[in-house]
């Protein structure tokens, strides 16, 4: 019962994504959100993204969450339709057809349909699904010895599901022909030699079976394993092996056939309608075209020629005037564009357009925090063969240094344009210090010292800017200078009364406040070339901070926002009159630092930041004046700088402080990303020639030009290795990461498979030293170990040798290195009984799992100084111990069939004794711990479990077992758990008291669990239940049944997790469907939103 859970128990548990998958497995493309618009559709394990192809390339329109794993994706067209039909099948035996509702710009369900039947066998094989050219049938090809017919009418409705046996078991491909007069399917199939033929089948729903086709095809290239069907005029199929292709059109037609290249075609792409040009794509990356060289109506050759490389492609797809969409599984998607002829440069017909960021597989990560911030970011093992490489991701957004000049105690930046450049380059930047204030012009990419004539040099500027009527205005402590852009003469001056000092200033094209001696207010216009006071206004309070940004188009503001000392309050004035409009009273006693009008996707905030860090945001209604939907958060400690810029056409918040961040929105919700700087005090929108879409920063110490990344909530940064990694670990002492890869090169025409341990320095990611691994030997295991009363730092690295072919190999190594001068030098190795899956530190001596044991080993150093490992104790039992997580002096093993064991090792008798298993049979992929007694694993049906020891139980049967408490399905597998957050963890903040783990996945997921008290977990339970109520799955398709868990043994409701991506999707509900979700809550909307981005915020 919940009664008896302590509060910081593991047993609840939300799992949320924090980078959505990337791996693409289908795209199709046609006419799917309107008639005239050309759309790529992608797949990415359990989403679809849907484009729109422009002049200016791919714009995304959808990103659809599908509650399924996608198995097959196809457009169709039903007879007198003139926009395509979208047909998805799952995994899971469910299947769809989607359409488009332009008006509302969702994707709506025309028919759904379950196609799982327990009395067949599974295929071992991918599913197939393939539809008929003209739109009467739809194949799947889910179970051993059946097809399943979809029936479809006239009108594109689906009819019932009918079973037609088909004696072929291993079929390879298949697909629907072209231009036949009853549905007729070609099928790629293996006989029990494994020699492989072509057979057709003519489709008879009436009869409900498959009967003879036209035409069949024996002994085809014994690398067969792909149909592309072929359209009018020439009607056929092309048969793709690893050594030729061959086109077969039907009966008395000769076969027509081109040898290739030794190749495995992963992918393909028609280029005409008429199908007289096909990509084809391999296994190494290489893109070739296949043309059909023909007259009229009859092929009579195929040419193959090569075009150049690409990222390994899962799939291909011809967009338009040369432009192709390479989605990979394994490396980045690309657009890319075909030339017409050979780039000089490149020597390749392939131009790269664009590359879309894939993460995944990810097979290993680490976490650190190199920066010592306290903000983690994950280094991972990303890709497959050439594509391989490691993936920096952090939270937040890079500055890309462009210049930098040491300049200390700056106290504020700003850019001016010179004469008549309303829409061109910043020329100068004015930067101040206390009591002096100097310009810098650029030439070029130099800046130099220079003077503006009218200028106040020897003060410290309050604000400097482009005005009106060709005019620069400064304001300092003394008074106000109008001057001309051209020749700089002073136009005008205006001076507070009594010398009275100005403390703060803002101002717009046309509109100067001020604040004078502590409370006077005074509203200023530029009037032509006159500086004309307005009104002025004694506030009750010392004024702190000031704001007159325009929310209309006139470039005129109608309010002012004023932040005061004392009473910590924030006002709203009318303009010109100065009148009170609103008052919002902050709390507590840090003064406002800065406040600023802002406008995000139509909506106007004002926000207010306070010296501690903190930020107020508030929404601004112009026509009431109202203040409403208040939020507070943490954005650093220091005192804070609110400035906007623009990037990429879009307004954008900087809020300088020592944790600076930008403040954008999407999907009508204010977002917030770290900037990859320790601490900004001031910036600057910086637009000038040589510096384009810049931002001058000032730190400490330091003034810097430089570009922002795109504006997103995930920085990642790819180091290209052209090798796959497999497995990572940090060195703090040498400041280096260890990488074990696998590289794949071709030797006298045959793939050969070379491992390494690489080093890389952990600041450039340069690799500084390589250890070649010996034939046939394969690295598995990388960690970082002090050993004993050593003091030095080893890498240890567990390997496998497999001789004969063995199916597990029998022998294997454990090599010690150690860090000498940026070298790897190996110190000693130890030879072992097998694979050495995982090596850790344990208590000062070594854990490794080998095979089917758990082996411990101490660190003896002789007289003579050499080192040695020494078994000390081991624990057998397990099929292989693939995954071996420790805590104290627990060890706990996920085991390749036998689910997970928790060991207890016992220093004094030297002992590993087993004290509690889980006994269901699963097969697991990575396995991590929650707390003393909690475990999480993962396993290869795409579900994650938690498991709790039994300590407490009264017999010794019932503390062997370990209790299941969560079950959960992922959709996604599991490779590796590691503790630690992308957020900034601040002391006082939200993050603090979340405990998170990561993990990552196949598709490219890095994904989060939280653990939550057992009163959040009760809220977001019934916010779950509430959500699944008001949200539908695409599809028809529904979330209770896609999260639970389920595996060829058992389905059972989700239990003991949260789906947070469900609860995410909240804020992107109408208000009326938010009133809905929370009905019986007992907690209003509003509250809701506030807790769940409180969450959100503290885990990713």
């Amino acid at each position: 019962t919940k009664a008896n859970i302590a509060e910081g128990s593991n047993m609840w548990n939300l799992v949320a994504t924090a980078s959505k998958p990337s791996v693409v497995t289908h795209s199709v493309t046609g006419h799917f959100t309107s008639p005239s618009e050309l759309n790529l559709i992608l797949a990415k394990c359990t989403r679809i993204e849907i484009h729109l192809m422009t002049p200016e390339g791919l714009r995304p329109m959808l990103d659809v969450a599908i509650y399924g794993r996608i198995a097959a994706l196809e457009l169709f067209r039903p007879p007198g339709q003139t926009q395509d039909l979208l047909f998805m099948l799952t995994e899971r035996y469910k299947f769809c057809v989607l359409g488009y509702d332009a008006e509302r710009g969702e994707i709506i369900t025309h028919a759904h349909g379950d196609v799982v039947d327990l009395i067949l066998t599974e295929l071992e094989s991918d599913q197939m699904a393939t539809i008929d050219p003209d739109c009467r049938v739809i194949g799947m090809y889910l179970y051993d010895g059946v097809l399943k017919v979809v029936p479809i009418d006239p009108k594109g409705a689906l009819k019932e599901v009918i079973n037609m046996r088909i004696e072929e078991l291993v079929v390879l491909d298949m697909t629907f022909l072209h231009g036949c007069t009853q549905p007729t399917l070609a099928v790629l199939y293996a006989d029990s030699k494994d020699v492989k033929h072509v057979k057709t089948y003519v489709v008879s729903v009436k009869d409900k079976e498959l009967t003879e086709g036209p035409w069949s095809r024996a002994h085809v290239d014994e690398g067969a394993h792909k149909l592309i069907p072929v359209p009018a005029p020439f009607k056929g199929v092309l048969i793709v092996g690893e050594q030729s292709i061959t086109f077969v059109s039907g009966p008395g037609s000769n076969p027509v056939t081109t040898a290739t290249p030794f190749t495995i075609f992963r992918s393909w792409g028609a280029i005409d309608p008429d199908g007289s040009r096909y990509l084809l794509g391999d296994h190494r990356g290489q893109l070739y075209v296949l043309i059909m060289q023909h007259d009229a109506s009859r092929v009579l050759g195929l040419k193959l020629e090569r075009l150049g490389q690409t990222s390994i492609p899962s799939t291909l797809s011809y967009l338009d005037t040369g432009v192709v969409y390479v989605g990979s599984a394994s490396g980045d998607s690309q657009l890319i564009r075909l030339l017409a002829e050979k780039s000089d440069d490149t020597g390749s017909y392939v131009e790269i357009l664009e590359e879309y960021n894939n993460i995944g597989p990810i097979v290993d990560m680490c976490v650190v925090d190199l920066e010592r911030q306290g903000q983690g970011q994950v280094v991972t093992c990303s890709g497959a063969f050439q594509d391989g490489s490691l993936r920096i991701i952090r939270n937040g957004i890079g500055i890309n240094e462009q210049a930098a000049i040491d300049l200390p105690g700056i106290k504020g930046i700003w850019a001016l344009k010179p004469s008549g450049s309303a829409g061109s380059f910043d020329k100068y930047l004015v930067v101040t210090f206390i009591g002096t204030t100097r310009i810098l012009a650029i030439e070029g990419e130099e800046l130099e010292e220079t003077e503006i004539p009218g200028f106040a040099s020897d003060a410290q500027t309050l604000f400097c800017g482009n005005v009106a009527n060709d005019q620069i205005v400064q304001v300092t402590a003394r008074g106000v200078v109008l001057v001309a852009a051209e020749g700089f003469m002073s136009n005008a001056t205006w001076a507070p009364p009594h010398n009275a000092p100005i403390n703060v200033a803002a101002c717009n094209n046309n509109q100067l406040l001020l604040a004078v001696g502590g409370k006077e207010l005074v509203y200023i216009e530029i009037d032509g070339t006159t500086l004309k006071e307005v009104a002025r206004v004694t506030m009750e309070h010392e004024i702190a901070c000031i704001d007159l940004t325009p929310l209309n188009e006139s470039g005129r503001a109608d309010v002012c926002a004023v932040g005061l000392w004392t009473d910590i309050s924030l006002r709203l004035l009318d303009l010109p009159s100065l009148k009170q409009l609103n008052i919002e009273l902050l709390g507590g006693e840090i003064i406002p630092r800065s406040v600023l009008f802002a406008t995000f996707e139509s909506i106007h905030y004002v926000l207010c930041a306070l010296g501690d860090g903190h930020l107020f945001t508030f929404t601004y209604d112009p026509a009431t004046h109202k203040l409403e939907d208040r939020r507070k958060l943490a954005l650093g400690s220091q005192p804070t700088v609110l400035n906007t810029f623009r990037s990429r056409n879009t307004a954008h918040v900087f809020a300088s402080s020592d944790r600076p961040t930008v403040i954008y929105s999407s999907n009508h919700k204010l977002l917030f990303s770290n900037v990859n700087l320790k601490e900004v005090h001031h910036m600057s929108a910086f637009h000038s020639e040589g510096f384009p879409e810049s931002l001058a920063i000032a730190t400490e110490s330091t003034l810097t030009i430089g570009t922002i990344d795109e504006i997103q909530k995930l920085h990642i940064r790819t180091v290209p290795l052209r090798e796959m990694p497999r497995r990572i670990a940090h060195q703090e002492k040498s400041r280096s990461f260890g990488v074990i890869t696998m590289a794949t090169k071709e030797v006298s025409g045959e793939e050969m498979q070379t491992a390494y341990v690489r080093l890389l320095d952990d600041q450039t990611y340069d690799i500084t030293s390589s250890f070649e691994l010996d034939e046939n030997e394969i690295g598995w295991s990388i960690a970082s170990c002090q050993l004993g009363d050593d003091p030095q730092s080893y890498y240890i690295v567990g390997t496998s040798v497999s001789v004969n072919n063995e199916p597990e190999p029998s022998k294997g190594r454990i090599l010690v290195f150690q860090v000498q001068d940026g070298k790897l030098v190996l110190v000693t190795e130890k030879e072992t009984k097998g694979s050495v899956y995982t090596v850790s530190a344990f208590h000062g001596k070594l854990l490794a799992s080998i095979s089917s044991r758990i082996q411990i080993y101490t660190w003896s150093t002789s007289d003579d100084g050499n080192s040695a490992l020494v078994l000390e104790c081991g624990h057998h039992g397990h099929v292989l111990a693939l995954y071996v997580v420790t805590r104290g002096e627990f060890i706990v093993t996920g085991d390749l069939m036998k689910s997970l064991s928790v060991l207890l090792y016992k220093p004094t008798e030297h002992t590993l004794e087993e004290i509690a298993r889980d006994y269901e049979p699963n097969w697991m992929t990575s396995v991590e711990v929650l707390d003393d007694d909690t475990f999480i694993g993962a396993e290869n049906s795409y579900n994650l479990f938690t498991a709790r020891k039994n300590s407490e139980a009264t017999t010794e049967e019932d503390r062997a077992r370990l209790e299941i408490i969560g079950e959960f399905h992922l959709g996604d597998l599991v490779n590796r758990f590691r503790h630690g957050s992308l957020v900034m963890r601040q002391p006082d903040s939200e993050a603090a008291s979340v405990r998170t783990l990561l993990f990552a996945t196949n598709s490219g997921v890095l994904g989060v669990v939280a653990s939550l008290s057992p009163e959040q977990f009760d809220f977001f339970n019934k916010l779950q239940q509430g959500m699944r109520r008001v949200v539908k799955g695409v599809g028809g398709l529904l979330h209770e049944q896609w999260r639970s868990f389920s595996n060829e043994r058992k389905t059972t409701e989700a239990r003991g997790f949260i789906d947070g991506d469900l609860i995410e999707v909240f804020g992107d509900l109408r208000y009326a469907q938010q009133q809905e979700v929370v009905k019986g809550m007992d907690i209003s909307v509003e509250d809701a939103t506030k807790r769940i981005e409180a969450l959100f915020l503290a885990i990713h």
